[in-house]
């Protein structure tokens, strides 16, 4: 950490993103557990357990919170603002660097800290031009822990080439809300491992289970029957890989396996209204590109099967970008199975 007297020998704009970078690694420990306990530093415990600032850490954010309330360039509200962080950082400094314990039953404590954090670094954000995103909002829950997950068994979701790693990751997102048993990426989509996949996804891409696989058994085949099978205890590899179907059983269209069937359908326009689709205890929902939206063989396998959801819109766009229809539709479908 730049001691702050080298910070105010800094030019204005690089020395208010040095702060805001501290302030945003100082909310990503508060909320993200990623901190140890320190000999001399004031443990702050949240629902995720004891997070801990060392007094000096403390003392800078108090500081520095002075530092930018003198700062006449910012407007009369946000130096008021500064000073009011000012004095809740300097309530949790240790007299004595001597520990205290914030306890969980006075977590609103904690709150009050992040939130001051959180506050500083937005407007120092938005004074250097720098406005967040989705993806750089720190979750107050922390890191995903994959036992609390509640699933839905048979929910499964096939992508398929959904280009933006955007679009990937709120998916992957808006899938761990809902409860989805598993992810099925074709080989063309965009990689979830993709740095703005994971950043938009916050943590869902390594709690929710997924692959990358064909649709099709055999996609340089005519696929043979109705093209509306999926085994729903078929075993999935990490590779896209055309698996076997079992001796003496022809090949199913959708991941080769003919034992034991699901339900497809697919989310595109021109099919059944949101509010009257029937969606199915198990199934498998198909989401297609968002240029050419889902290929003509998959809705046909969607159509012999259960059909097409559609969102009704009423601007004069008439289309909804595929992570915003797909969250949409997933928790019509949760709350189906819920």
């Amino acid at each position: 950490m730049i001691p702050l007297y080298k910070l105010e020998k800094l030019p204005r704009t690089q020395k208010l993103r040095k702060i805001a970078k501290y302030f945003t690694f100082a909310e990503n420990r508060l909320c993200v557990n990623g901190s140890a306990g320190v000999n001399g530093g004031t443990s702050v415990v949240s629902e995720k357990g004891p997070q801990v600032f060392t007094s000096p850490e403390l003392i800078f954010f108090n500081d520095a919170a002075i530092l930018l309330a003198k700062d006449t360039l910012f407007p009369h509200e946000a130096r008021k603002v500064f000073l009011e962080a000012a004095d809740i950082f300097n309530s949790f400094i240790s007299p004595n660097n001597v520990i205290i314990s914030v306890e969980s039953e006075n977590a609103n404590r904690a709150a009050l800290l992040r939130r001051a954090l959180n506050t500083v670094k937005h407007i120092l954000l938005s004074e250097t031009g720098k406005e967040p995103a989705d993806w750089d909002f720190t979750g107050a829950d922390g890191l995903l822990d994959r036992e609390k997950r509640k699933i839905f068994e048979g929910m499964f979701v096939y992508l398929e080439d959904i280009r933006s790693p955007f679009n990937v990751g709120a998916i992957f997102r808006a899938a761990e809300s809902f409860g989805v048993e598993k992810i099925i990426l074709s080989p063309f989509c965009a990689d979830p491992r993709h740095r703005r996949a994971e950043r938009t996804a916050m943590g869902c891409i390594d709690i929710v289970p997924w692959e990358r696989r064909w649709l099709f058994a055999a996609e340089c085949v005519e696929a043979p029957g109705k093209g509306t099978d999926i085994a729903p205890n078929v075993s999935f590899s990490s590779q896209a890989a055309e698996p076997q179907s079992a001796a003496g059983q022809e090949p199913s269209p959708l991941f080769g396996s003919a034992a034991g069937s699901l339900p497809v359908f697919a989310l595109e326009t021109g099919g059944t209204p949101l509010d009257e689709f029937k969606f199915p205890m198990r199934g498998l929902l198909i989401a297609g590109s968002e240029e050419l939206g889902v290929s003509p063989r998959a809705l046909a396998a969607a159509d012999a099967s259960l059909g097409r959801v559609s969102i009704p819109c009423y601007g004069t766009k008439a289309s909804l970008n595929v992570s915003v229809a797909f969250g949409i539709a997933l928790q019509k479908w949760a709350t189906r199975l819920a």
